[in-house]
C-alpha cells in the first residue's frame, strides 16, 4: 500500500468517477482503473461499483474513508510533500457554474487569459441550478460565479463587482430617445428575463415597493437572442448595466438610466471549504479577480 493508492481511493471517492479522478490528479484512466483493481485485492472488497449516478462506494469503502485521509495527512506531513500547480504546464480541466451575467462578463476575458497563460487548461460551463451547492461540496465544480444569494452561507465567497441595472431598447426606437421617462417606462411593452443569477427579483421587488405597473409582453429564462430580439421590436428590457453594454456592442440597441432608483447587487466566484487551500483552486479564483481588478 503506496501514498498513490490511497490518493485514488480518495479522489475516486470524491468524485464518484475514475476519469474526473485521473483528470484531477494528472493520471491516465487506465492507470486509475490499475489502482483501483490493486487495492480492491488488497481489502476484498468491489470499493466501488458502478451506477447511474456514478461510482458509489461500498459500505466498507465508507468505512475507509476517514482512516485512508488520515493516512495521507500523515504521509503527506512526513514527506513534506506540498500540492503545487504550474499553470503552465497544467492539463485539465475546470468545472465552473455561472450565471448568464458572467456567461456575458467574464468567460471571453477569461478565456482569452487562460489560452495566453496556461494553453493546457480547458474549461467546463455549467449553468447556476438548485444544484450548484452540492456540485461545489462534492468537487463537481471548482467555481460558482455570480449573483448567488444561495451560497451566502456555507461556502467561501469573494465579491468581483457591484452591478447596477440599465433599461435597453432599439436605437431607433420611436418613442424613446435619449431618455427614459417614468411614463415610458409604464406606458411601453417589456420583456422580463427571469432567469436565475439575472437580479430581475431585485428589480421585481423595488418596483412593487414603489408602487409601479408595468406592462409586461414578454416573459424569457436567459439572455439568448435578447439583443437581436429588442433591436427588432419596441420592447423594453431592464438588465444589469455589464449586460447592457455586452448587448450594445453586439446589437443595433441603446442603453437608458432606468427612471427609477434600482438596487445594486454584488458578483461573487464562491468556493467550498474543502478547495480554500487547493493550489489549483487558488489560482483560478486570482485569474478571475485579476480580470476585474486590471
Amino acid at each position: 500500500m503506496d501514498l498513490k493508492l490511497l490518493t485514488v481511493f480518495d479522489e475516486v471517492y470524491k468524485t464518484r468517477s475514475v476519469s474526473r479522478a485521473g483528470e484531477n490528479l494528472g493520471i491516465a484512466q487506465s492507470s486509475i482503473s490499475i489502482a483501483l483493481a490493486r487495492l480492491r485485492r488488497h481489502f476484498g472488497d468491489p470499493l466501488f461499483v458502478r451506477t447511474s449516478e456514478g461510482m458509489l462506494p461500498t459500505p466498507h469503502a465508507t468505512s475507509l474513508v476517514e482512516p485512508v485521509r488520515q493516512a495521507l495527512e500523515l504521509l503527506r506531513g512526513i514527506t513534506r510533500q506540498r500540492a503545487v500547480f504550474d499553470p503552465s504546464r497544467a492539463q485539465r480541466t475546470f468545472r465552473i457554474c455561472m450565471t448568464d451575467i458572467t456567461h456575458l462578463a467574464l468567460l471571453p476575458s477569461l478565456i482569452n487569459r487562460l489560452g495566453d497563460i496556461a494553453p493546457g487548461i480547458n474549461v467546463q460551463i455549467t449553468h447556476i441550478s438548485g444544484q450548484t451547492p452540492k456540485m461545489l461540496e462534492s468537487g463537481e465544480a471548482d467555481l460558482a460565479v455570480g449573483f448567488m444569494p444561495q451560497l451566502e452561507a456555507g461556502f467561501y465567497q469573494q465579491k468581483l463587482f457591484d452591478q447596477d441595472f440599465a433599461c435597453v431598447v432599439r436605437s431607433q426606437h420611436p418613442r424613446i430617445r435619449s431618455r427614459l421617462s417614468p411614463a415610458m417606462f409604464k406606458r411601453e411593452r417589456h420583456v422580463v428575463v427571469t432567469g436565475a443569477g439575472t437580479g430581475q427579483s431585485l428589480v421585481e421587488e423595488e418596483l412593487e415597493r414603489l408602487g409601479i405597473e408595468r406592462n409586461v409582453a414578454l416573459q424569457l429564462p436567459n439572455y439568448l437572442g435578447i439583443g437581436a430580439l429588442v433591436a427588432n421590436t419596441d420592447l423594453v428590457v431592464t438588465v444589469p448595466q455589464r449586460v447592457a453594454e455586452t448587448l450594445v456592442r453586439i446589437a443595433d440597441v441603446k442603453a437608458l438610466a432606468p427612471p427609477f432608483a434600482l438596487p445594486v447587487f454584488a458578483i461573487k466566484q464562491h468556493w467550498h471549504d474543502r478547495y480554500q487551500q487547493d493550489p489549483a483552486n487558488r489560482w483560478l479564483r486570482s485569474v478571475i479577480s485579476d480580470l476585474f481588478l486590471e
